[in-house]
């Protein structure tokens, strides 16, 4: 997963990763995946462009309701996500002790000079609007912040969503999903300890934390990154998956799976749970599979980094017709296709891409493939489903309408590792947990 971007990395010069990042925020604004604009972005300018990318796409909300109080008619799409992208960088940062990544009268030099190579004619328009903003700032931020958008960042509809199914965290899970992650490692279990590659960090001057059970192979880093930093990377000691995530596989091996056990990764991409369970049990016969046969490409990658082996297969879960050799699987993981919920604060477009509706798009694909899956596991087997969302209606109440059509599955409550987990501490409070959150449920078959 992506990890947030430090300033520290911006070195080129700022009027050209503005241009770089107003671009980003305007494909987002046209239904774009970041991951796939920042793809674009030529590799020097990447990580600075990264940086502000996800920091404007973090306070997009109150940069709009703002913008619409000092321009009511938007200007140009080019123009108006140059804007946006600058009011949201010379936003008032609601995290204490914080200090802005550059000074304002910086940044809308900066911004008008962006603006006389993005689009001439704007320049004067965005030094006006900048400058009024900054005139005037307690006051529009205030107003801003008197609408659901601008005061939590997310689409009224999604705010909406998580009051109703949330009641008591909504207001924390909305803030959480507006700060930057923690960048979490998984350390090889058949390698090393998380202690002692927390000893191994601190030699090389990266200070880092073992977070211990249930995840007793995540280390947590106090400050974010390359991956070309860390001791081992290349080798296959450590990989960057968050902790949240690490709960899959020890809950698809359970007190241990049988020598040679059938497993399925029912979709694998990008393949850190599937290099995980072969980890934890290298004896598996692991089928990975994934619709995108260009992602499955990364799960070899991983695979190849690792020194591990899969079968690897592209092929859509629900038509087993066209994969499944007949023979049945001793356990299931199914990482069902979902809504991202639950990892908004490391994809920050992703509450601008979804709509209402594809919530109950997901849910159904979600029950189809639950369905499709639950005839392919032994006697015995378990299945674990899981979604990276925070959702109930891809989560808890997906598993209690499964439960309804399959009579014969049943339930299993695991303490620390099965149901809604979300990225707060305690479940409740306003700190941030080193968890992403997701949805876990452990099926059985008798």
């Amino acid at each position: 997963m992506s990890q947030s971007p430090q300033a520290g990395s911006m070195s080129a010069p700022l009027h050209r990763l503005l241009s770089q990042a107003a671009d980003a925020v305007q494909g987002v604004r046209e239904g774009k995946s970041l991951t796939e604009l920042l793809g674009r972005v030529p590799a020097d300018l990447r990580p600075g462009t990264q940086a502000l990318a996800f920091t404007a796409l973090r306070r997009l909300g109150g940069a709009e309701a703002a913008r619409q109080q000092l321009a009511p008619k938007a200007p140009p799409a080019r123009v108006d996500a140059l804007l946006l992208t600058a009011l949201a960088l010379l936003w008032p940062d609601p995290e204490p002790d914080s200090s802005p990544m550059y000074a304002d009268h910086t940044l809308v030099d900066q911004a008008v000079h962006a603006a006389k190579q993005r689009a001439p004619a704007s320049a004067a328009f965005i030094n006006a609007v900048l400058r009024r903003f900054l005139r005037e700032r307690g006051a529009l931020v205030a107003a801003a912040e008197r609408s659901p958008l601008g005061a939590f960042n997310h689409p009224a509809w999604w705010v909406e969503k998580l009051r109703l199914d949330w009641p008591a965290q909504w207001q924390a899970l909305l803030a959480a999903n507006n700060r930057p992650p923690p960048m979490t490692l998984r350390v090889h279990a058949q390698r090393a300890t998380a202690d002692d590659y927390v000893k191994r960090l601190a030699a090389a001057g990266i200070a880092a934390r073992a977070l211990g059970a249930p995840t007793p192979q995540a280390v947590v880093l106090d400050k974010p990154v390359p991956v070309s930093a860390l001791p081992g990377f290349a080798e296959g000691l450590v990989s960057v998956q968050d902790a949240a995530a690490q709960l899959a596989a020890p809950l698809v091996v359970g007190a241990g799976l049988k020598p040679g056990a059938r497993v399925l990764d029912a979709c694998a991409a990008p393949g850190g749970k599937t290099a995980h369970l072969l980890e934890l049990q290298p004896d598996l016969q692991l089928t990975a599979l994934d619709a995108d046969a260009q992602r499955l490409i990364r799960v070899q990658d991983n695979l190849n980094r690792l020194q591990q082996q899969a079968t690897l297969k592209a092929a859509d879960a629900r038509q087993t017709g066209t994969w499944w050799d007949g023979q049945p699987f001793d356990a299931i993981l199914l990482d069902a296709p979902c809504s991202a919920s639950g990892i908004v604060r490391r994809h920050p477009d992703v509450r601008w891409l979804r709509r209402p509706d594809d919530i109950t798009a997901l849910a159904r694909i979600q029950a189809e493939l639950l369905d499709a899956l639950w005839p392919l596991l032994a006697p015995g087997g378990r299945l674990v489903y899981a979604t990276c969302s925070v959702f109930r209606a891809e989560g808890q109440a997906q598993l209690d309408a499964f439960l309804q059509r399959q009579t014969d599955a049943k339930s299993h409550a695991v303490p620390g590792f099965t149901g809604h987990l979300l990225p707060l501490a305690d479940n409740g409070s306003q700190q941030q947990s080193p968890l992403d959150g997701f949805f876990y449920a452990l099926i059985t078959k008798p």
